[in-house]
């Protein structure tokens, strides 16, 4: 039912190569240019240029790529969207960011599941730029993000607001009531990976402060945040992380929660939805059980 071209567009623009796409695809290399020729002719664009021996996508091939990933998207969620029709069950394909997906997000959707009894859903945990080109090409259905996402196809539901906060075990500013900058500078850091929100949002905000993390001693990078949080409890360092995320560790005991001096790092989690997303019923479920469970 869809173009094959569909598909050798997207793996050219993988592999930046005619001949791998081939091989890939079982084609002849000949097939695949061919294929590649009857795309840009019918449209009256060039696809790809040629750039250090590689295939470069032109401005246009961009808009085309953007656009066949997401026919691709959507003809693979049809077989899966009859046979639930068929069961009268309905699917549902969130994408959360990890530090959303270690707050009550999890608990929210497996309540939400549960109490419908024919709702399947699936979560993916990424980025919030990777949940966001998920979004734009339809791949997930819905994202439910720490941050902000800046694109006027797209609706938002404010779920909660969270701050960041020192995570800190057995040190001596554990007995202070606020950090400075100057002190946590002198501390091992343990952080997120670039690109995550709570990253990005301790970045922002150091800006703001005309500081930058070259001043810090980063001593590890890691994604996952109960790793993180264990860690910390073991005092191996001290982190920047959700307040929301330390709450129940910090109830236990087994780290400090602290504010730091002249940094504002106030966020949203909100949830993202297209315009076009027609399942009112299905946002406020899932806001409302959300309100109930904060």
């Amino acid at each position: 039912m869809i173009d094959q071209r569909i598909d050798t567009l997207i793996s050219v623009c993988e592999t930046k190569n005619f001949t791998k796409s081939a091989d890939e695809l079982g084609l002849t290399q000949p097939a695949v240019s061919q294929q590649i020729k009857s795309i840009e002719t019918e449209l009256d664009i060039k696809i790809f240029i040629r750039q250090n021996k590689n295939l470069q996508l032109t401005p246009e091939g961009a808009i085309v790529l953007k656009y066949a990933k997401r026919i691709r998207s959507l003809y693979s969620a049809i077989k899966p969207a009859i046979e639930d029709e068929k069961r009268n069950i309905k699917g549902l394909t969130i994408g959360v960011t990890p530090t959303a997906e270690n707050n009550i997000i999890s608990e929210v959707l497996a309540k939400y599941a549960k109490e419908k009894g024919n709702i399947h859903i699936k979560i993916i945990s990424d980025t919030i730029k990777n949940l966001y080109d998920k979004l734009k090409t339809y791949e997930i259905d819905l994202a439910i993000l720490e941050g902000k996402i800046n694109d006027s196809n797209f609706n938002s539901i404010l779920l909660d607001t969270d701050y960041l906060v020192l995570a800190i075990r057995n040190n001596p500013l554990a007995k202070k009531a606020i950090i400075s900058l100057e002190e946590l500078k002198n501390e091992n850091l343990i952080l997120r990976l670039p690109g995550s929100g709570t990253r990005n949002l301790f970045e922002a905000n150091l800006k703001s402060r005309n500081e930058s993390l070259s001043s810090f001693n980063i001593i590890l990078e890691i994604d996952n945040v109960a790793t993180i949080k264990d860690l910390v409890a073991q005092n191996f360092g001290v982190s920047i992380l959700a307040k929301s995320l330390c709450e129940e560790d910090a109830k236990k005991g087994k780290i400090k929660i602290l504010p730091v001096e002249n940094l504002s790092m106030i966020r949203d989690v909100s949830l993202y939805y297209h315009k076009d997303f027609n399942h009112i019923e299905i946002l406020e479920d899932i806001t409302n059980i959300y309100q109930k469970l904060k």
